[in-house]
């Protein structure tokens, strides 16, 4: 049994396939295949078994890739004493974010970075996916900014380890010119009756529209479905749809023709999440990247 081999494991459990093992460890399906089958050979009961054409753990497998899973965070406890002995902030931290927080986060960072006597080298990536699909991303990456609504189901424990970098609400917007814009705040009655511009099924903007749609008992016409803030608040602005904004992470967009205004009487919040293997933690150049995201959000609020 070897490190390498647990970890594949691990990830089988995680992605759900070989296919998208491969593709995250960046080996063939076959490697992997034959890191499980090498496996197996150390162990009777079956670690893995058909279901329809996926390969998944059986009862056996999901514990030892539990156990696999602390093995592997033991050996990067054990790669950081060194690298804090050493003093070592240098390296590749790779990272991704989906559109909204790359554009508000991403050049701050690498302001932030370039201040330090030492720091890592971070390598940026978009990766705009839906809430349920930001896990299965912690393979790939060092470090995943991540977004799911307040009252949804927190990250899966065990495989990752979640810090929250802030809690941001989503405000309505709407022309400069609507009717609308003279209040200071909004209810869902307010709105439920108007065309609506919002996100692609599974980010936040959709999933507060539809509790709009629950609490006033009205469906909400959705007339188109743009997950690009700037294009949002461009559509907004034409006068003839309401829009909802992240109040943070979206001030980058042209607000010269809208308004911003609070919605009350739903949960509006989504949380912007760090999500990271655990290994990945214990290096001491991903956590230098770690605390320099929070300085940067948090001048991101003021």
């Amino acid at each position: 049994m070897e490190l390498h081999q647990l970890q594949i494991l691990r990830e089988l459990g995680a992605l759900g396939s070989v296919a998208a093992v491969a593709d995250a460890l960046a080996v063939t399906p076959s490697a992997v295949s034959q890191h499980l089958s090498a496996l197996q050979r150390g162990f009777r009961t079956p670690l893995t078994r058909k279901e329809g054409r996926r390969l998944v753990l059986t009862a056996a497998g999901e514990t030892l890739a539990r156990a696999g899973s602390d093995a592997i965070d033991a050996m990067a406890a054990a790669r950081s004493a060194l690298d804090e002995f050493e003093g070592d902030a240098s390296g590749v931290v790779t990272i991704s974010g989906f559109h909204s927080a790359g554009q508000a986060l991403f050049g701050g960072l690498v302001r932030e970075l370039s201040g330090l006597e030492a720091a890592p080298t971070v390598q940026l990536t978009d990766e705009d996916v839906a809430q349920s699909e930001f896990p299965a991303l912690t393979a790939r990456y060092d470090l995943v900014l991540a977004h799911r609504m307040e009252h949804s189901e927190p990250w899966p424990q065990g495989v990752i380890r979640s810090l929250t970098l802030v809690r941001e609400p989503l405000d309505v917007a709407v022309a400069a010119s609507h009717p609308l814009a003279a209040r200071t705040s909004l209810r869902p009655s307010d709105i439920a009756d108007s065309p609506w511009v919002t996100s692609r099924i599974g980010y936040s903007p959709d999933d507060v529209l539809r509790a709009v749609s629950a609490v006033t008992g009205r469906a909400v016409e959705v007339r188109h479905r743009i997950n690009d803030y700037g294009a949002v608040s461009a559509v907004v602005a034409a006068g003839e749809v309401l829009g909802m904004l992240p109040r943070y992470t979206s001030r980058s967009v042209d607000e010269s023709d809208i308004v911003r205004l609070p919605l009350r009487g739903v949960s509006t919040h989504r949380m912007i999440d760090v999500l990271a293997r655990p290994e990945n933690l214990r290096r001491r150049a991903v956590r230098v990247v770690v605390d320099a995201l929070e300085r940067v959000m948090t001048r991101l609020k003021e």
